[in-house]
């Protein structure tokens, strides 16, 4: 049986779940403003493991959060990960953190996803999906302004969440836009299926090589 570690910390949801063949055994996870991953991740982590009484040496892999999102969470995520992958002599496994927030959303057959991230000011952290959640547009840093998606069909209904989604409410408007409020942050819950997938596929990173997805300071230095 495949037994998976889900980390993810881009935003302020510090969020640590245990899967088994895709399905949440166990989950510990607190939202803070002050972003306090540092104090929290390697307590949550044991936390997760001591639920359902496994140890570090029964994990087949692990997977994380990879971004984009807060600089300093994803680095101490990705950190955490790859850290545990080395000593353990395990696979590390790298998720998209808009593609997480995504799975938390059931979509319609005719619903375009717009999932979002504050990346201060009036620009976001996004990526564009069809109702079976693959990506149409990759993920990218835009700033929210009006005709900014005029690209796309109205004849679809375009649906907003995550955190940096509130910007588009005054700028993004129509009988074809809904906003999902109570969808805001990542959670490791949302995990444990997509993490399984990508385990089965054999989809693992070069651990000495991967790095957080940062985004904004990868564009920055093309600009």
């Amino acid at each position: 049986m495949s037994t998976l570690l889900n980390i993810e910390t881009s935003s302020k949801n510090c969020s640590v779940s245990i899967s088994q063949e895709g399905k949440l055994e166990s989950l510990v996870e607190k939202y803070s403003e002050n972003y306090s991953h540092s104090e929290n991740l390697h307590n949550f982590i044991s936390k997760a493991l001591k639920k359902i009484k496994l140890s570090p040496n029964d994990l087949d892999a692990i997977a994380v959060g990879k971004g984009p999102g807060s600089y300093t969470g994803l680095r101490i995520g990705v950190s955490a990960a790859k850290g545990l992958c080395y000593a353990l002599g395990i696979p590390l496994i790298g998720l998209n953190s808009l593609e997480i927030l995504c799975q938390r959303y059931k979509a319609k057959s005719n619903e375009i996803l717009f999932p979002m991230f504050d990346a201060r000011r009036m620009e976001v952290y996004t990526m564009v999906l069809n109702s079976n959640k693959e990506i149409i547009k990759k993920t990218t840093a835009k700033i929210i302004k009006q005709g900014i998606f005029k690209d796309f069909s109205k004849e679809k209904t375009w649906v907003f969440f995550g955190e940096g989604s509130t910007k588009c409410k005054d700028i993004i408007k129509g009988n074809h836009v809904k906003f999902i409020d109570e969808i805001m942050y990542p959670s490791a819950r949302e995990m444990a299926l997509f993490s399984y997938e990508y385990f089965k596929e054999k989809k693992f990173e070069n651990i000495a090589y991967f790095e957080p997805f940062y985004l904004k300071e990868f564009m920055s230095k093309m600009s």
